[in-house]
């Protein structure tokens, strides 16, 4: 089965879909963040190649995926989502790879449905409710003006790290994310509402029985370690990692040292 990108029909939304393909190979999905989309696991592709079949779909009201004109897409509703997917596509024994918003999702997803995962890598995560209450009026700003201006620094600010922002030799990969964001359309506002009201999800992490790799970066302002350490603390089988000079982004900020861990975890 070749690469292909698709869009697949999922309860009452259709959600766009790169995938891989490759038959017989065991199977990595891939939950991206907020403000991100499936590209942002672009490094993983070349990496994995001929050993993981990788599927990365997007969020309903992010990326290609179709937009809705509603008030909020809770974590709820992209669970739900993700979990028609899997059955749509027939996936099983899946690893599964969740950064920020993604991991919101993977909990309930994998809680709910414990016997479809292998194993888990969780990166700039967590499982409480938002406590930032600032993160709304962000929210109501992006919606009118767009990621622009203040708004779009105020972004960056929160998706990477100062480390990240003030190398010279990484600053291809803050302008490629900084082109995106900034042409993020202002119809985000229900997806990013989501994110922003979400309700907390400590009470499922006992049922989450597979292991489970969780890396936090020390420049994470969105989601510090310490956040990280709870969710550690709750799953029954779970290491952390803490990485310096990393922030809210550590596939993409640190894809040389977070990657490597990533795939032998999921080889052994």
């Amino acid at each position: 089965m070749p690469h292909t990108q698709q869009v697949v029909a999922v309860r009452d939304t259709h959600l766009f879909v790169d995938d891989t393909g490759e038959e017989g190979l065991p199977i990595i999905l891939c939950l991206h963040s907020l403000f991100l989309d499936s590209r942002m696991f672009d490094g993983l592709i070349d990496a994995v190649r001929g050993e993981f079949r990788v599927v990365r779909p997007e969020f309903r009201g992010q990326g290609r995926s179709d937009l809705h004109d509603v008030d909020v897409i809770t974590m709820d509703d992209d669970a739900e989502d993700i979990l028609a997917l899997i059955e749509v596509m027939g996936l099983k024994d899946i690893n599964m790879l969740v950064q920020s918003m993604g991991g919101d999702v993977g909990v309930r997803v994998a809680a709910r449905r414990p016997e479809l995962f292998r194993k888990i890598v969780m990166a700039g995560s967590s499982a409480r409710g938002e406590t930032h209450k600032e993160y709304v009026t962000w929210t109501d700003r992006a919606s009118v003006h767009g990621f622009v201006g203040d708004i779009l620094e105020e972004t960056l600010g929160v998706m990477f790290g100062e480390t990240i922002r003030n190398d010279p030799e990484r600053t291809d990969i803050v302008a490629l994310w900084t082109d995106r964001i900034n042409a993020l359309p202002r119809s985000l506002r229900p997806a990013m509402l989501g994110v922003m009201t979400r309700e907390g999800a400590l009470d499922l992490l006992p049922s989450i029985t597979c292991p489970v790799l969780i890396f936090s970066g020390v420049e994470d302002h969105a989601r510090p370690p310490e956040w990280g350490k709870e969710v550690a603390d709750a799953l029954p089988d779970s290491e952390l990692v803490v990485l310096e000079g990393v922030g809210h982004s550590p596939t993409l900020e640190v894809p040389n040292i977070v990657y490597p861990k990533i795939i032998d975890f999921f080889r052994s």
